[in-house]
């Protein structure tokens, strides 16, 4: 796992997307994983800029989201693909046919759930998944105590995560109970993993992820067994972190000396 800090949210944002700019430009047909919430925000929009100003070219890209709530419909304001078509698809060249985004209206979502996963293998799996990270240290909707792994689901959502996310809704009871979730097996098996963390808020949880133990209690605990992870941290959420002065030391040798490994490993 290859930690990275740093100094402000701009800066950890324009990494991310220069990672994914770089494996799309290496691999035109690239497939990849992508989230919701506020902190990727950044990183679509400097993709965007990517897009428009210097030419990136997401016309082969395939996508897949990693979750979306039961019984909204995708022109729903607060679902996950209206907000990914506010802040990428809309924005960027990737075909419609090539986007997938978990239904929350499928009519049976365990056929669902295995046909996404089936998509998955089929395009040959994902490249590069673009990871959060919860208040509770859960990644997609992989609450604590969700099995290592597991696959594409029907999850019931925490108490927690409903009164976190209910500030993007008029009112908290309409904030849905259930979701369809990547897996953390589905997610622990792609190629490459970026989790990103921003602000004070997830200094705790992110410490407990990163150099904690390995718990189901912690679902992003589990990126520690993967064997290509970068967790891209602002100061304020690597605040906590016990090795922080090592994560740093790692990251200006590679930028002085490596360029080109940066974000490959420590």
């Amino acid at each position: 796992m290859e930690v990275i800090i740093s100094r402000t949210y701009d800066d950890l944002s324009k990494l991310a997307a220069r990672m994914i700019a770089e494996q799309v430009k290496h691999k035109p047909n690239s497939v990849l994983g992508l989230a919701t919430g506020s902190t990727p925000i950044g990183t679509y929009g400097e993709l965007i800029r990517m897009h428009k100003h210097e030419g990136l070219d997401f016309s082969k890209v395939v996508t897949f989201n990693l979750d979306e709530y039961v019984g909204l419909p995708p022109t729903h304001p607060q679902s996950y693909r209206y907000f990914m078509d506010e802040y990428l698809f809309n924005h960027v060249n990737i075909p419609k046919t090539n986007i997938h985004v978990p239904y929350g209206h499928a009519e049976s979502i365990l056929d669902f759930c295995q046909w996404y996963e089936a998509q998955i293998v089929g395009y040959g799996g994902i490249d590069i998944q673009l990871l959060g990270i919860g208040g509770d240290g859960h990644i997609a909707f992989n609450e604590p105590g969700s099995s290592l792994g597991s696959r594409t689901r029907l999850k019931t959502l925490t108490r927690q995560t409903i009164e976190d996310n209910a500030r993007f809704f008029d009112k908290p009871e309409q904030v849905p109970c259930f979701a369809i979730t990547m897996g953390v097996g589905t997610i622990l098996e792609a190629r490459k993993i970026i989790m990103l963390a921003n602000g004070p808020k997830k200094a705790d949880i992110v410490a407990e992820a990163i150099e904690g133990p390995i718990s189901a209690q912690v679902t992003a605990s589990a990126l520690q067994l993967h064997r290509d992870v970068v967790v891209l941290v602002d100061d304020d959420a690597g605040a906590k972190l016990k090795r922080a002065d090592y994560y740093k030391w790692v990251y200006e040798q590679k930028t002085k000396l490596l360029p080109g490994l940066i974000g490959r490993g420590t």
